[in-house]
């Protein structure tokens, strides 16, 4: 009776956390269950005691023993049978010890410390990340390919004028399965089965495995970056592929003033304002699914065209050669970092990640890997160099990469209508990943809020915090439009948050065995991550001193 009053507290301290939002909801359907199978069992422990007529049959039968409620141990309320301490007749003693680690059982006498494992941040139902959980696998497809496909395809091609076709897809290949490996090692450690903790955001997973302290160091600006400065480049491109498809549509007998860049950049701004009023990360999975659709649209158009058209006189094929080998080297490694700029978003893998339900039984893992086997069919029709190849023995990082290509070469032998299609699917494509990118800047704004008033952000303020964050972004793309020629640079600096902070996270967190092949897998992927990101941010700054830039600050093109 004592322990079936034990099992009683527990559920009562379960309940009592359920009211104050405390609990995951693994948490919730432990409960339920535990709720369930005390009811049958508190049935059958009385019948125990009930009197039964003792009859001959009866005692040649053996009585089946049914454990009490206190002895189901187990975190998923797996049936333990009563086991005795000795044989009824003599037999030898039967070993009592449980086969569960005890950092997995949740003793009755310490209710408090397993809820603790298992406590979350109720301020996470008001924030625009975590606020709606009934994501899919459709949901989480959409918004990782409207994510890692974009305009950083745009500009992936011009490696290949120095690397050259060979070394271009061997280093394209490499770079592919390599972040994709780290994608899965992201997915796996987005919540953790020992504690029922769902790491919501990349910030908090590198929180709880670097500290405080080396986190903000290590993954604070690349993250701000990826968001933020990502939202600043689509502006860049938004705006002015918005003049050229005005310039298409109108035609060179059009009358009409065309507007000046700056207005485009507002245009395009205002649009994307718009659209970020949405409330939450699942409520912008049709602009993700568009973003996706256009952006697969828009680099098949240009390289089937490209292939249609042939090859074009007076126009070399050939790598780009430098003048010195030092010089050779460094285009090379900024190369590099073009390719490592092409693949981002593993920043709002945790986060599309968290947008869906998990249990014990269906852990939100196994969604979100299948979704990676539709990236990885889209990534291998999108971004083919080869194809593009129009870009070779032109070397213009400044001038938009693929679609100036096709204008410069294709403006007077293809069609008006196929140029303006692709410059309006290049323009849907801005405003819908700019939605995506901007959520995490989003939620941290609102959290910044939550945690001083403890209370969700009303929808006015959701409002003005996202109007502030748009034309901060309008203002950096005016006062820097020539941001997209550093994107060897800026791939340098962020290529650790997809090739090597993920390993070194998986070997702090799951502790594999030492010198085992994923031990070795790891440490060397996370080493050769962190080298590659000193060099290509190295070779990005001395071909930036070497070629120059042209800097025209507040005047955009």
């Amino acid at each position: 009776m004592a322990e079936l009053r034990s099992e009683l507290h527990w559920l009562s301290v379960v309940e009592k956390s359920h009211s104050y939002g405390l609990l995951t909801e693994i948490e919730l359907e432990r409960k339920r269950a535990l709720r369930v199978r005390l009811k049958e069992n508190l049935l059958l422990w009385r019948k125990s005691y009930l009197y039964t007529p003792p009859t001959a049959e009866a005692d040649s039968v053996p009585h089946p023993v049914e454990a009490p409620p206190a002895q189901y141990h187990s975190p998923s309320l797996t049936r333990v049978p009563l086991i005795p301490t000795s044989a009824e007749d003599g037999g030898d003693k039967i070993e009592t010890t449980s086969k569960t680690p005890k950092s997995l059982t949740p003793r009755i006498r310490t209710p408090r410390r397993a809820l603790k494992l298992t406590r979350l941040d109720p301020q996470d139902a008001w924030l625009p990340i975590t606020e709606s959980r009934n994501g899919n696998a459709y949901y989480a497809a959409f918004h990782t390919l409207c994510s890692g496909i974009g305009i950083q395809a745009l500009v992936l091609p011009v490696a290949f004028t120095i690397l050259g076709w060979t070394w271009g897809i061997i280093c394209l290949a490499v770079a592919f399965k390599w972040q994709l490996y780290t994608l899965y090692l992201l997915v796996q450690l987005h919540e953790s089965p020992e504690t029922g903790i769902r790491y919501c955001r990349y910030l908090q997973l590198s929180h709880a495995t670097f500290g405080s302290k080396l986190s903000r160091l290590l993954t604070l600006f690349p993250i701000l970056y990826l968001s933020g400065g990502t939202c600043v480049a689509l502006i860049i491109v938004g705006g002015s592929t918005s003049k050229m498809f005005f310039q298409t549509v109108c035609g060179a007998t059009c009358t009409a003033k065309s507007l000046t860049p700056v207005e485009w950049y507002l245009v395009f701004t205002c649009t994307a304002v718009l659209l970020s009023q949405l409330p939450n990360l699942n409520s912008i999975a049709g602009v993700s699914l568009i973003g996706s659709v256009t952006a697969v649209g828009y680099c098949t158009l240009i390289w089937v065209v490209s292939v249609s058209k042939g090859t074009l006189p007076g126009v070399s094929y050939n790598p780009i050669e430098a003048k010195t080998d030092l010089r050779q080297f460094f285009d090379v490694l900024n190369a590099l970092g073009i390719i490592a700029f092409a693949f981002r978003g593993h920043n709002l893998i945790l986060e599309i990640q968290s947008t869906m339900p998990s249990s014990e039984k269906h852990p939100s893992r196994i969604p979100m890997l299948e979704r990676c086997q539709v990236f990885l069919l889209s990534h291998s029709n999108v971004p083919i160099p080869p194809c593009n190849r129009r870009l070779l023995g032109i070397r213009s990082k400044e001038q938009g990469g693929m679609l100036t290509a096709l204008y410069a070469f294709h403006s007077r032998d293809t069609s008006q209508f196929i140029l303006g299609l692709t410059s309006l699917l290049v323009i849907i494509n801005a405003v819908s990943s700019f939605q995506i990118y901007g959520m995490p800047i989003f939620d941290d704004m609102e959290s910044l809020y939550t945690r001083r008033t403890k209370k969700p952000c009303p929808w006015w303020l959701r409002a003005v915090f996202r109007i502030m964050f748009g034309f901060s972004c309008f203002f950096v793309a005016v006062a820097i439009p020539f941001l997209g020629s550093l994107a060897g640079l800026i791939g340098g600096i962020a290529l650790p948050v997809t090739l090597a902070y993920p390993c070194f996270m998986w070997l702090k967190i799951k502790k594999p065995k030492m010198c085992s092949s994923i031990w070795l897998l790891n440490w060397a992927l996370g080493l050769l991550g962190m080298a590659l990101s000193v060099f290509l941010t190295a070779a990005g700054v001395y071909v930036i001193i070497d070629t120059g830039i042209h800097a025209n600050f507040f005047k955009p093109q």
